[in-house]
This record gives structure tokens, sequence and C-alpha cells, in this order.
């Protein structure tokens, strides 16, 4: 039998994370070889967490990073906001967001095994969700915000503006926070998205009991107040909703925009 002490269990499980018989079998399946004890944990951790990625994750934390004239989001997704208020699992999302900001967002595959280890550590189905990634270039203003909740990130917003002020992008970056919208323009939104809300409008304005003849009229002005909603310069701007976003921007423009939210 491998010779291995209390302490050496101990240290292991508290790398590790293992129960205090896990620590100890590993260890005894490794021969005493902390390394291939690790390693037998992790192994028989991933074996278990691949019976757990079935099970629904729309906990998690939202990560931004702001590095130079980038920036970005990251999403990372748990079962429970226990489990994403853990410092192991915020410091993760925050490290993949700043990797992300500095080498563009396929770098996030670079922390898989980062992510397979809290997988082991904490018992559920973590998995990386969606990234962002904006940049500026000379003439445009980069903007963040992020909303935090219980030591975590639940709504990050990356805006970039052309001719406006830092000013300007803040308040966009708020707004979008608050409003939530999903197209920058009208034009953005699939041809397919829109036939398929104007056949459900059309139904709608049926069952109104208006005239045949005003049905068309009354489903594409239902069709028009959806697509308003949902595009951010057509959007009521949040500080005055006298004002659309785009007539708050004025001669300024905005080029894109990126938005994750928890649960989302």
């Amino acid at each position: 039998m491998a010779e291995f002490t209390a302490q050496d269990v101990k240290r292991l499980r508290d790398l590790t994370g293992a129960g205090m018989m896990d620590a100890k079998r590993a260890l005894q399946e490794s021969a005493g070889d902390f390394e291939a004890a690790k390693k037998w944990l992790r192994e028989k951790g991933l074996a278990k967490s691949a019976e757990r990625s079935d099970r629904e994750n729309v906990q998690g934390a939202i990560a931004l990073a702001r590095i130079d004239n980038a920036a970005a989001l990251v999403q990372l997704k748990s079962e429970t906001d226990f489990v994403a208020k853990n410092s192991d699992f915020v410091n993760t999302a925050n490290d993949l967001a700043e990797l992300v900001a500095k080498q563009g967002e396929a770098a996030a595959g670079q922390k898989s095994d980062a992510i397979d280890d809290l997988k082991v550590l904490l018992k559920e189905n973590i998995e990386l969700g969606k990234v962002a990634r904006i940049e500026a270039k000379d003439g445009q203003v980069l903007d963040t915000y992020l909303h935090t909740q219980d030591g975590r990130g639940v709504n990050g917003v990356i805006v970039l503006v052309e001719g406006g002020t830092p000013e300007l992008a803040h308040d966009i970056a708020v707004h979008i926070a608050f409003a939530k919208p999903q197209y920058l323009t009208r034009d953005e939104i699939p041809e397919s998205v829109i036939e398929d809300e104007r056949k459900t409008f059309e139904n709608m304005a049926r069952n109104t009991g208006k005239p045949e003849a005003a049905l068309a009229k009354i489903a594409e002005g239902m069709l028009n107040g959806w697509i308003q909603e949902r595009t951010l310069v057509e959007q009521k701007f949040a500080k005055d909703e006298k004002q659309t976003v785009g007539y708050v921007v004025g001669d300024a423009r905005i080029v894109e925009f990126a938005q994750l939210l928890l649960g989302a």
C-alpha cells in the first residue's frame, strides 16, 4: 500500500475541493503520487460532471473587461446563484473577460481546463456561455456598463459611438442596460422574423372586429411598434421618453453594441 499522511490527504483536499474519502482513494490509486492523484480526481470529477451536463444552468455571472481600446463581455453559466457568487467562479469569469479583451473571442477556449476544474470543484453544470468583444478605432468612443448583484455581474453592455462624446456613449450604454434592445437598426432584423411577426399581428388584427379594409393598416402599426421596441435607435430614450435614442445621438453614430444578460 502506498505511503501518505493525513497532511497529504488534507493538502489534496484543499487544492481540489475533494472529500476526504475521495482524496484518500486518489492517493491510494496513485501510489502516493500527488500529481497523479490530482489527475485521478479531476478525471473522476469530469466523469461525474458529464452526468450533470443536461441540467439547466440559467444562473452564473457576466464579466466585463476593458483593456486599451477594446472591451469584452463573457457569460459563465452555472446552475445556482450560490455557485455563481463563489470567488473561484467569479475570478474565472473575470480572467476569461480579460483574456478575450486582450486576444479576441476565440481566446476564451484557452480556459477550458479552468472551467473543467470548476465543474469538479463546485459540482455543477458549469459552461462558457456567450462571448462578445468590441474594439474602437481612431475617432470612436468606447463605453461599458456592468450591473452587479451579490458580487457578480448580471447585465453587461459595450457600446461603440463615432462622432460623439464619452458622456453620450455612457448615456447610451446605460440606456441599453435598461431597455435591452435586440438590434441596432431595423435593417438588422432578419426578414423571416419580420414575416413571422407580421402574420401574428395580422391574426391579432382580425380578432379586433375591425372592418376588413382596416386590418392591414392595424397589423402594420402593431408590427412597427414591435420593431421600435426592439431596435436601439428607435427606442424611447430612457432618460427622456419624449425623444428616441436616434434623436439623442444626433449627428453622431452608434457603430455597434453588445449586451449579455444573466439567464439569456
